[in-house]
């Protein structure tokens, strides 16, 4: 039988720890078992259990105090994870070899760990060698994307670990339960961009003409493939987790022996279902 792995990635601060906390809570009430395995070597606290821990086989602070490497943060998180690239073993062993496994794997957020460095394509190879169907899943702040141009940021960074690892992802935009009703209402319209009207938002704030055509350039070029679209993540509202858990498990075709429904936005309207998202919000 296969198995099954997110792997879960996005910027520092995006919600990647707290996105699998939430998950296993949602599964373990679901009646689901789902694992957790820290790929951070810079982490420090969790709140639920981890069945591996990268920590246990290569820590940042210890590269770092290292006199013979003279490694900073950045540095120092990139020869650990070369490191583990080197010894998939350890991770093969912490595994096991159960059927049916359900993994989150809590990846660190270091950009060009998904851009420019093999490391990550790596492991999505190892992981499909050891028969887990692997679906990306990053996570944008949707503080941070609340205007168009750093928006556009967060679409490029998606784009970045999409192209780089050549696996199914779900783009989710996390902690929309801190975000005010007003800043709620206005980024709905992020959900699934119209690119040409983020233009003439970027453009107005752009003054040199070269970013404005630069700009021009990079929506049309992501409206043309339309491979990026966000789903909002409220963890205070569990249809909202299940509506991204769905997404999820019908991109890695989970428990495909069993009936299978489609994900609820795939059944219905999609802008439907965002109107009563938010209106469901407003009205609280």
């Amino acid at each position: 039988m296969p198995r099954y792995a997110q792997l879960v990635m996005g910027p520092a601060g995006s919600g990647k720890s707290t996105y699998c906390s939430t998950m296993v809570q949602h599964c373990e009430a679901l009646g689901r078992a789902v694992q957790v395995v820290n790929l951070d070597p810079a982490a420090e606290l969790f709140s639920y259990p981890v069945m591996a821990d990268i920590r246990e086989l290569i820590e940042v602070d210890d590269v770092m105090e290292d006199e013979s490497l003279r490694f900073g943060p950045n540095g120092g998180l990139v020869f650990c994870m070369e490191y583990f690239a080197n010894n998939f073993s350890w991770l093969e062993e912490s595994l096991g070899h159960v059927e049916d496994d359900y993994i989150l794997f809590d990846c660190p957020g270091q950009i060009e760990l998904y851009t420019h460095l093999p490391v990550m394509k790596q492991l999505v190879e190892q992981l499909q060698q050891w028969e887990f169907r692997v679906c990306g899943v990053f996570l944008v702040d949707s503080q941070f994307m609340v205007e168009s141009f750093k928006f556009i940021s967060g679409i490029l960074a998606a784009l970045s670990a999409m192209i780089s690892l050549e696996i199914p992802q779900i783009n989710v935009m996390t902690k929309m339960d801190l975000l005010s009703k007003k800043a709620k209402k206005e980024i709905e319209k992020y959900l699934d961009p119209d690119m040409y009207s983020m233009i003439e938002d970027s453009t107005n704030i752009l003054r040199s003409k070269r970013f404005k055509k630069l700009t021009k350039s990079i929506c049309g070029l992501i409206d043309d493939y339309g491979m990026v679209r966000f789903l909002p993540l409220d963890r205070s509202d569990e249809e909202s987790i299940n509506i991204v858990l769905q997404h999820i498990d019908f991109t890695i075709q989970y428990g495909e022996d069993l009936e299978f429904k489609e994900p609820k936005e795939c059944e219905e309207d999609k802008s439907a279902l965002v109107d009563e998202y938010f209106q469901d919000r407003v009205d609280e």
